[in-house]
């Protein structure tokens, strides 16, 4: 088995006990967006590349949820083709509920909205333990959690606001940020684990199920803490 080094002659139990400071690092509060910048001082340039760096911070480092939810469509078939898919159908849905959010058409309730992205979570990283291959109808589902995760991203950005004077294209920037931090999830689990794990016959055993049991027991806390203590 070749585990990566640190992990090597570790049971599951003792892997369980490592991952738990993620676990609880997870749960901390996320720390708030702060646009510090006087946009009306800022060329139309400056402008697009600040909202491109906020939709990038939105997933690294403060998007926990959505960093988590990334990790659980990538880890149960991590190879390009279904990961595209699976890519392909969430940035297309939440590209959508984001602009209809902030042009006016839709008003989702944060309180509803932030509790359905936890479910999300916690769903994906279920199926992962329970299915053993990944179904054709998991695109589908990931389009429609991507519908309530863009209604999520325009929260973060109804805080920000965004400039008058470019409006449109500081909303493109700022969702092709989202999808640049969501690339380099995807990037970093495919080189941590995909690239040398993928076609092991433990993957599922030893990878799959100990970080979807990791995810689940986390969207799980989210999802509470979001109904009754928000």
């Amino acid at each position: 088995m070749n585990l990566p080094r640190p992990f090597r002659g570790m049971s599951l139990w003792r892997r369980a006990v490592v991952a738990l400071p993620l676990l609880v690092l997870l749960t901390l509060p996320a720390t708030a967006h702060v646009l510090n910048t006087d946009l009306s001082k800022l060329s139309r340039t400056e402008i697009l590349w600040t909202y491109l760096q906020l939709g990038f911070t939105h997933i690294i480092p403060l998007g926990f949820d959505h960093i988590l939810f990334i990790i659980s469509l990538y880890i149960l078939e991590p190879r390009l083709k279904p990961v595209l898919m699976q890519a392909t159908a969430f940035t297309v849905a939440h590209s959508i509920t984001l602009g209809l959010a902030m042009y006016g058409l839709v008003q989702p309730p944060s309180a509803i909205i932030e509790p359905i992205i936890a479910l999300s979570i916690l769903f994906v990283a279920l199926e992962n333990i329970i299915t053993d291959r990944l179904n054709p109808w998991r695109v589908a589902i990931v389009f429609g959690f991507g519908l309530v995760h863009g209604m999520g991203f325009a929260s973060a950005l109804t805080e920000l606001g965004l400039p008058k004077k470019d409006y449109f294209g500081s909303l493109i920037s700022f969702n092709v940020g989202v999808e640049l931090g969501q690339v380099s999830v995807i990037l970093l689990c495919w080189a941590l684990v995909g690239r040398w794990a993928a076609d092991k016959s433990w993957y599922k055993r030893r990878v799959v199920i100990p970080v979807s049991v990791v995810i689940g027991l986390v969207a799980a806390y989210w999802t509470v803490e979001r109904v009754f203590f928000v």
